[in-house]
């Protein structure tokens, strides 16, 4: 990004973004139409591209377009009239600067020696720019910049001969985060890596069954949430049934604990805690380690609420909507001229002045990135009258990047990571600042405390602690992400 100017776009910005959604259904009538109701519930996820693939006597059927899902495939388009089959996976993804291609809409699909192969991928691998450099160099062709495709390349030049072989011996060439989710004619499979950094759980409608990043997905389209797929599990659903197997070398359990805190949405259940509650205890647990005296707790929306409720029951404080959220602003509404560029964050927020003149406020929001949009978010609340601004986070600084398949800016461009609180604090332009601490974040987890040999969560983008290898970075290439272009 660059700091000369200021779009909508560069405001969306300003705070970390999960990459992708993945949905995957086997054996229902209805396969292509709940795999769109599926991915619409997952649209948080990912709202720049949609894609589908189902399977239908003997045709793999690949509809992969850019926008929202429902955009894609709203009622009455052609694509959605095409997506005949009784199996199907789908994917959302999220968007950033660049790297805005077609041929990097999942899933993936491809004939191989044994049949055709549809993937569809929610993470990042940390090596698969070294990956890919090999490959080319035996005389692979990418279609895509996406490191889902070095997958597809590694299975077909497997010299297993069964497909789910194949792609095993795949995923053993590559390092870092994944939950997948891939089609045959003949198989449904879903599959975490070893470390179960991102989501994925397994439902059941009416017999068929589901794969998707959250429960809220199974919600929508009234699906039975059966577990969780474990860590380093691939399951294997075929007409024969279900088989689950272990192929990996097991490793230490690290779930991205930004997904509890931010990503994931509030009205799902990942790993048995359900994401709201689990909000509201990080901002109980905010609210005995950094008190203030104020009038009333105001969320940051919408994804500072459960965070300010939990904050304001515990302190005995007031929750107001002091801030209200415009919910109808697409990222490229307006492409605002120089001498109104300073209302686009006015574009989402918007102060709600009767309650907030003369009143001391605690704001509470999820996470600082940039920090610019929390800088426009205080002045803005101060313009409107507020007498003392209290500025409360919900998550411990975030000092460094994340390279297991969010989307965060380069370190360097981290407030974290250049300033320390109090210079934060001045930068923001608020009265005080506080974060959770590591351990009050834990605790809210219903952990004692972060253990620093074993901790229970992936918690990289605050402690720089990865639990993956990064062989990209380690050696000097730039990492392959999902979404970026390649120079």
């Amino acid at each position: 990004m660059t700091g000369h100017s200021e779009t909508l776009w560069d405001l969306d910005q300003d705070t970390l973004h999960e990459e992708c959604g993945v949905f995957g259904i086997f054996d229902h009538a209805d396969a292509g139409a709940l795999s769109v109701l599926g991915l619409h519930a997952l649209q948080h996820r990912g709202q720049e591209a949609a894609g589908i693939v189902t399977y239908d006597n003997g045709h793999f059927i690949s509809e992969r377009h850019m926008g929202l899902v429902g955009d894609a495939f709203g009622r009455g388009s052609a694509a959605a009239k095409n997506l005949n089959g009784r199996f199907a996976i789908g994917h959302n993804r999220y968007s950033t600067a660049g790297g805005s291609r077609a041929s990097n809409i999942q899933p993936i699909f491809a004939d191989l020696a044994g049949g055709g192969l549809a993937i569809a991928h929610n993470g990042n691998l940390t090596n698969a720019h070294t990956l890919r450099q090999e490959l080319v160099g035996q005389g692979a062709i990418f279609q895509s910049t996406s490191d889902t495709e070095t997958i597809v390349h590694l299975t077909a030049r497997s010299t297993k001969s069964r497909i789910v072989d194949k792609l095993i011996d795949a995923l053993c060439q590559v390092e870092g985060a994944y939950s997948l989710v891939a089609l045959t004619s003949k198989k449904l499979i879903g599959v975490r890596d070893p470390h179960g950094v991102r989501p994925l759980v397994m439902g059941n409608l009416d017999g068929a069954v589901i794969f998707a990043s959250e429960t809220c997905a199974l919600d929508i389209i009234g699906a039975e949430y059966v577990r969780d797929i474990k860590p380093g599990e691939m399951v294997v659903v075929d007409k024969d049934g279900i088989r689950s197997h272990f192929p990996f070398k097991p490793q230490t359990h690290r779930f991205c604990v930004f997904e509890y805190i931010y990503f994931a949405r509030p009205d799902s259940t990942l790993e048995g805690r359900n994401v709201y509650e689990a909000r509201k205890n990080i901002g109980a647990v905010l609210a005995h380690e950094a008190p203030a005296e104020a009038d009333m707790v105001i969320p940051v929306p919408d994804s500072g609420v459960p965070a300010a409720l939990g904050y304001a029951n515990a302190a005995n404080i007031p929750f107001e909507l002091g801030i209200i959220r415009n919910h109808y602003v697409g990222r490229t509404f307006i492409e605002p001229s120089d001498s109104i560029r300073h209302l686009g964050v006015r574009l989402k927020h918007n102060p709600n002045r009767a309650k907030l003149k003369g009143k001391k406020v605690i704001l509470v929001d999820d996470s600082i990135v940039r920090g610019t949009t929390s800088k426009k978010i205080v002045a803005m609340v101060r313009d409107a009258g507020a007498a003392e601004v209290h500025f409360r986070v919900s998550s411990p600084p975030t000092t460094h990047s994340c390279f297991y398949g969010v989307d965060t800016p380069n370190t360097d461009d981290l407030l974290a990571h250049k300033m320390d609180v109090e210079q934060m604090r001045r930068f923001i332009g608020a009265d005080s600042l506080a974060f959770i601490s590591m351990n009050g974040l834990y605790r809210a987890m219903g952990k004692a405390e972060r253990v620093a040999q074993a901790p229970d969560f992936c918690d990289a983008c605050f402690t720089g602690d990865y639990p993956i290898s990064l062989t990209d970075i380690s050696g000097g290439t730039r990492q392959l992400s999902l979404l970026a272009d390649v120079a």
